[in-house]
């Protein structure tokens, strides 16, 4: 398998890069011109001479400790550090100086005589910068005799950890008091005190890239050593989030990931795309043969710039879990164990299946679920599957169920369904609004660089139910947290506006030129209203007047303002509404078309905007075009050879609801648990059971296959290529790195089912879909993965006005010409409160889970998080006699369940929340079927409930766990 190769510089260039006016100055003989502000030790590098550091690194600022990367400068006295030390016009600077070199050496020895001689069995070796640069000096023995040192724990002179082994048995040893054993707590990664340098690099990555500060040096001088937390602290007990900064910062096996330890250093690897949040982080998968070691954050990842999270970084493992699912399997019906067979006899069985019920119930009794989880090119095969083969619109995805609102509020509004910038925009930000969004939880990389713009002293406004991290943590605390009662996002966002509009503080000379000044004014009539002002609506939405009034004269107020936010907008009644507020919002404050400014949905999963763009939705072809406009179906009818269905198809509610009825009869569902995700569980239980042909195409028997007919084994994002489309509409690059280990990757188990049932497709290779894909969608016809390889990454739109991507929408104007302000008249929520039901929940995402937890409960991270629980408050908790850990029987108007509490004021009185992550839950056999009045997008966020002691699952739970472990039996193979 061929490796890609990297056509950027990946090394290590020892400090930051910076910008100002170039500078030039002369290293080693050799002139280079940098910009202003660059570091001498950066300058050398870019003049091709590198200079010994062990305390340096490039995506942290210059520390200045190790004293190993010394320097002489021509007129200066001394030997400055070259990583602190900026370049001046005409400097001359010697590297290897023999006064230099004798300073690196002794500095060497120092290191070396306080760590243990353990190379040549060390995890580290070959990967070790200590080793690298004992080497580059020259460093060719130690003059120090043996004497107090941090790594013999006998303290009898043994000079290795398996020297000090072999003297263990020795009862009269002394022992060393400075020696501290290895810390294993972490389940990814180990911190060994005895390799310690103490250069800081592990807790300058804390602080500057993840911004957590959960490290720390303890002690002084001698003493000195890296800490997580108190001295009654390990890793795992610490405030550390496993992001893997640390361990990637440090230079020796210091903090070293236990899979290296176990495996090997790896010997190649291949850059590909993070398969968990909307985020995109770019990874190099570096492997030994087709054996995955680690995954390590790719430096030059325009999302991520370097960093990356706990799920992306280390919970990987489910890919070998042994629940995987490796072999297609059949049964007649889903009272039956599964048996498995042959992929030609389960593909057999399918299709036979479903051209029957096509002949009996006619075309549109058959559907396709696509899926946010796999790639664009087999989301658009998933799709075509319904148009050109079922020969119907029946097609939905996930995506409806969490950003569908997006799509209908910004393409009104702004003409596009999709977010204005890129996330480095928010390195320019001066105020940002963070509304229905948690992202130190839900998109952590995205979270550091939020927070370190924070420290930098931009302000914040957090609109959320819940006191989220964001509200307070190091170093940062929001200007305003504004908690407002789930379900009255449109209240609040309207009396923001209020205050902007009658406060005089819009900015009307960008509303005259960008937008339709007769629709504003209509809206400036409608906002002025004295019934949406913060005092008319603080009894209603429980947010005080004047914190609410003081947050938008903040907003209002700077000059760059951004406003990003998640599902705790979207999955409302009125989330379409919500989402056209925040666009009023950024328009009336002059907010769109720069750096630093803009309205940004945050995506729940990897391709969450790529299953959107490809045509996923039942109204919708490829590129946001409706299936009733005559001149969008004739482009794919000349492509794909078939005609294409005027009317829109069914969504996943309606699927489930003609099913129960009858008229719906087959479904193929790639990639999606609707079991678990979708609201009102039982409904959709009914919905499947009512089916005759479930086809569940995954890695895992979910919870959907329970009712299914066929199972078709899938393939992780490391078994195939593809894209996958961020939250900022970046188009990346997913590569194979091993070989689908049940014999195809997900695009050609597409493919193979479409072919069965008499299609005639024959690609062989997802370019050639992509290459379908741009020749038929606007916004994609100029993207190919040539290109994709040459930029790294392209941002739709790309075509030939824009031929590299388009990083920010709407800089001269809007994609539908003027901006468009919306009236946004709050419509209180079906689901009330009352005596029966007199508390409010409201879910969402935690770090350690992913989505349903399928991935995720399969790796270490159930460490952190191995049940859902019910946050409520104390006061809530007291008057029902619920108690920290209790089991409580969580009840609404559509089911019941169990779970343990945890007391918190995270949330107010009067509302709870939950996790959905563990299907022992089933959380949505909670929530109810009110939706978005626009996309139909569920209510999640809003939940009448009641909370009582329980001593135990309910009924449901129990018999849901019985039915489930029934559907789960596969027959042995010789049966």
């Amino acid at each position: 398998m061929k490796d890609f190769i990297i056509p950027w510089d990946d090394s290590d260039k020892g400090t930051p890069a910076k910008t100002g006016a170039p500078v030039t100055l002369t290293v080693d003989g050799a002139a280079v011109t940098v910009p202003e502000g660059t570091s001498v030790m950066r300058a050398a590098y870019e003049a091709g001479i590198t200079v010994p550091k062990l305390c340096a690194t490039d995506n942290v600022e210059a520390f200045g400790s190790c004293r190993l990367c010394v320097v002489e400068i021509e007129g200066r006295r001394g030997t400055p550090a070259s990583c602190t030390t900026p370049v001046t016009e005409g400097m001359v600077v010697h590297t290897q100086s023999s006064k230099v070199r004798r300073i690196r050496k002794g500095v060497m020895e120092l290191y070396i005589s306080d760590h243990p001689l353990d190379c040549l069995t060390c995890s580290a070796n070959g990967d070790c910068e200590l080793q690298d640069m004992a080497g580059a000096v020259g460093l060719r023995d130690v003059r120090y005799e043996y004497g107090q040192n941090h790594f013999d724990p006998t303290g009898d002179g043994a000079l290795s950890l398996a020297d000090a082994k072999r003297r263990a048995d020795d009862t009269d040893l002394p022992g060393n008091f400075r020696y501290m054993e290895k810390d294993e707590s972490n389940p990814y990664f180990t911190y060994d005190p005895s390799k310690c340098i103490v250069c800081s690099r592990c807790v300058r990555a804390c602080e500057e890239v993840q911004g957590t500060f959960a490290l720390t040096i303890e002690g002084r001088g001698f003493d000195s050593r890296v800490s997580a937390g108190t001295p009654m602290d390990d890793f795992l007990s610490s405030d550390c989030v496993s992001c893997g900064a640390c361990v990637q910062a440090c230079p020796t096996a210091t903090l070293q990931e236990k899979s290296v330890a176990e495996l090997g250093t790896p010997t190649r690897a291949v850059v590909t795309t993070c398969a968990y949040c909307g985020v995109g982080c770019s990874f190099k998968a570096e492997m030994n043969g087709d054996q995955l070691v680690r995954m390590t954050p790719y430096k030059n990842g325009k999302a991520n710039r370097g960093h990356s999270c706990v799920k992306g970084r280390f919970a990987y493992g489910y890919m070998e879990h042994p629940d995987r699912i490796l072999s297609p399997m059949i049964r007649e019906s889903i009272d039956e164990p599964w048996r498995e067979v042959s992929w030609d006899e389960a593909l057999g069985f399918a299709a036979k299946r479903l051209k029957s019920l096509q002949k009996n119930y006619g075309r549109r009794s058959l559907g396709v679920i696509t899926s946010s989880r796999c790639t664009n090119e087999e989301t658009f095969l998933v799709q075509k599957l319904a148009r050109g083969v079922f020969m119907n619109n029946n097609t939905d995805t996930c995506a409806r169920v969490c950003h569908s609102p997006t799509g209908y509020g910004l393409g009104q509004t702004f003409g596009t369904s999709a977010g204005t910038q890129d996330f480095d925009s928010v390195e320019h930000t001066d105020v940002v609004i963070v509304i229905g969004a948690n992202p130190t939880d839900g998109h952590p990389v995205f979270a550091s660089r939020l927070k370190k713009r924070l420290r930098q002293g931009a302000k914040l406004i957090v609109i959320d139910p819940r006191r989220t991290d964001l509200v307070k943590s190091p170093h940062i605390e929001a200007a305003h947290h504004l908690p407002l009662r789930p379900g009255t996002n449109v209240a609040v966002v309207t009396a923001l506006a209020h205050t902007i509009v009658t406060e005089g503080l819009a900015d009307e000379d960008y509303i005259r030129e960008r937008c339709d000044w007769d629709e504003y004014l209509a809206y400036s009539e409608f906002v002025s209203d004295p019934r949406h002002s913060p005092e008319a609506v603080e009894e209603l939405t429980g947010v005080p007047a004047e914190e609410l009034r003081a947050a938008a004269r903040t907003f209002a107020g700077e000059k760059n303002g951004a406003i990003y936010y998640g599902l705790g907008v979207t999955e409302h009644s009125q989330g379409s509404t919500t989402v056209m507020g925040i666009a009023n919002l950024a328009m009336l404050t002059g907010n769109v078309g720069r750096k630093g400014v803009g309205v940004n949905p945050l995506r729940g999963q990897n391709n969450v905007q790529g299953s959107c763009d490809m045509g996923s939705f039942p109204h919708e072809l490829p590129g946001y075009r409706h299936v009733k406009n005559p001149e969008v179906r004739e482009i794919f009818e000349k492509a794909w050879g078939v005609t294409i269905d005027p009317e829109p198809g069914l969504r996943i509610p309606n699927m489930l609801d003609a099913a129960v009825d009858g008229t719906f009869k087959g479904l193929y569902c790639q990639g999606e648990d609707i079991l678990q995700s979708d609201p009102d569980t039982k409904h959709v239980a009914a919905g499947l059971a009512a089916m005759e042909c479930v086809i569940v195409h995954d890695l895992f028997l979910n919870e959907t296959a329970n009712y299914a007919h066929v199972f078709l084994p899938g393939s992780s994002f490391l078994e195939k290529d593809g894209t996958f489309t961020n939250a900022e509409r970046r188009i990346n690059m997913v590569r194979k790195v091993m070989a689908p280990k049940a014999g195809y990757a997900d695009w050609e188990v597409t493919q193979l089912l479409a072919q069965a049932m008499g299609a005639d497709w024959n690609y062989s290779h997802p370019r050639e879909i992509m290459a379908e894909i741009a020749a038929t969608t606007p916004s994609f016809a100029g993207v190919t993965y040539e290109k994709i390889n040459e930029l790294g990454s392209i941002q739709w739109p790309c075509n030939d006005a824009a031929p590299e991507g388009t990083p920010m929408m709407h800089i001269d104007g809007f994609v539908r010409g003027k901006g468009r302000l919306m009236i946004t008249e709050y419509v209180a929520t079906d689901e009330k409160t009352g005596p029966r039901f007199p508390l409010l929940l409201t879910t969402g995402r935690i770090l350690s889970q992913y989505n349903v937890g399928a991935q995720t409960r399969r790796t270490a991270n159930s460490t952190w998080h191995d049940q859902d629980l019910l946050e409520i408050h104390p006061h809530d908790a007291e008057v029902r006699g619920v108690k920290e850990g209790d089991f409580v029987k969580l009840a609404s108007r559509s089911g019941e369940t169990t779970l343990r509490a945890t007391l918190t004021d995270r949330v107010s009185p009067g509302v709870v929340y939950t996790t959905f992550h563990h299907p022992d839950t089933q959380a949505n056999v909670i929530t109810t079927d009110f939706s978005d009045w626009a996309t139909n997008c569920p209510e999640y966020k809003v939940t009448a409930v009641q909370v009582s002691p329980s001593n135990g699952p309910t009924d449901w739970q129990e018999e849901y766990a019985e039915q489930a472990a029934q559907s789960r039996r596969i027959l042995p193979a010789a049966e």
